[in-house]
């Protein structure tokens, strides 16, 4: 089996989880009940459970401002385009807007940074070249 990570993350609104994780990232849902929702994000299990969120922190990263903490996901070039394109076209109110990071750098990137409606921050990335995910 390839590994899978399962994170759980707190929400306010489990309708409202449903309709960001669901209906606009089209992550199918899993099993729930009237305190936690299981969504397959990506082939991995993200859970959402009624719960207070605690304090963000910022970190500066080329040039922006990065919530901390954060998760998201390191997806293929067209698929991030693709994403980008139908979270722009929702009308997606971006904490960082879709851009290139490092560009012409060691690790050249695509990046996007998004609040969930209970305010957990979410990453998107992707490398022009998959190779430096881990580079130095």
């Amino acid at each position: 089996m390839t590994p899978r990570f399962h994170l759980a993350i707190p929400v306010d609104d489990l309708a409202a989880a449903r309709g960001f994780y669901g209906t606009l990232l089209g992550c199918p849902e899993g099993r729930s009940n009237d305190h936690w929702i299981d969504f397959d994000f990506y082939g991995h299990q993200l859970v959402a459970h009624l719960a207070p969120r605690a304090a963000q922190a910022h970190n500066p990263v080329d040039g922006d401002d990065v919530p901390v903490p954060h998760f998201g996901l390191v997806l293929d070039w067209e698929a991030w385009e693709a994403l980008a394109a139908t979270l722009t076209a929702a009308g997606t109110d971006f904490v960082i807007a879709p851009r290139i990071r490092f560009k012409g750098q060691v690790g050249e990137q695509a990046t996007m940074f998004l609040h969930d409606p209970a305010g957990n921050a979410l990453e998107f990335k992707a490398f022009r070249d998959i190779g430096q995910l881990f580079a130095r």
